[in-house]
């Protein structure tokens, strides 16, 4: 089943303005990702789902294709729920949601989690997670820490340290990484779902998912995709190029 792939691109983020269009190795952040997006196997599309003219410009001026949609709308991936309409894709097909701050996403990570899906037809939503290997990401709410079922649904996903080991002891603690696949038809409920009071606070959408009773199957991947969350990340991303 082909791959769709759609990057929501905001200008205006709070902690980092202009963020997507950010010079990574002569290039913006955004053709990064849309480049590693195409190397997964079996994608079909490839695009940016912005509120911006001049990231959509951008991407365009690099032979990318860019979707507008309205400033408003609540998340990441209530932008790409619009962009799949614009797109006319079917109700089976998936949606990829690549968050546009990782230009060293290893598109493995995409197929990765799609596979759940493609596996079985109950699975309706999908995303990577990685055990923690820098110990400053355990206690930094840019990264966010999520605790799992025993068949990988998601319990929760926070900006704190979860779990909390009480009497001491070792603990892996799991981190999310920026990508969700999506069944168009789930896709499509997920953007009529109401927020919620979780995903208010903590401020990630796929806690709008869990309040309302459905399952986030979470992947296990050996492969980091380290996000640029401020300007410094750019510059550590930038040193890790191929």
């Amino acid at each position: 089943m082909a791959l769709h792939v759609i990057i929501p691109a905001r200008y205006g983020s709070s902690r980092f303005p202009g963020k997507p269009l950010v010079n990574i190795g002569g290039k913006p952040m955004i053709q990064h990702v849309m480049e590693r997006a195409f190397k997964a196997d079996g994608v079909k599309t490839v695009a940016v789902a912005t509120d911006d003219e001049r990231i959509a410009q951008a991407v365009e001026a690099f032979g990318g294709r860019a979707l507008m949609t309205p400033a408003e709308l609540r998340s990441g991936s209530d932008r790409v729920a619009r962009a799949a309409e614009l797109l006319n894709l079917g109700p089976d097909e998936l949606v990829v949601n690549v968050q546009g701050d990782q230009p060293l996403l290893p598109p493995e990570v995409i197929n990765q989690t799609a596979k759940p899906l493609l596996d079985d037809p109950e699975v309706v939503m999908s995303t990577p997670v990685m055990p923690i290997r820098r110990p400053e990401e355990v206690g930094d709410p840019n990264h966010v820490k999520v605790v799992m079922a025993a068949n990988g649904d998601a319990l929760y996903f926070s900006r704190q340290a979860i779990p909390h080991p009480r009497d001491g002891g070792h603990v892996t603690y799991y981190k999310h990484l920026g990508v969700y696949v999506f069944r168009r038809s789930f896709l499509q409920t997920f953007a009529q779902l109401p927020t919620g009071q979780l995903e208010e606070l903590e401020k990630l959408e796929q806690l709008r998912v869990l309040e309302a009773g459905y399952a986030v199957r979470c992947v296990v991947t050996p492969f980091d995709s380290p996000e640029v969350d401020r300007p410094e990340d750019a510059l550590r991303v930038a040193a890790l190029l191929d």
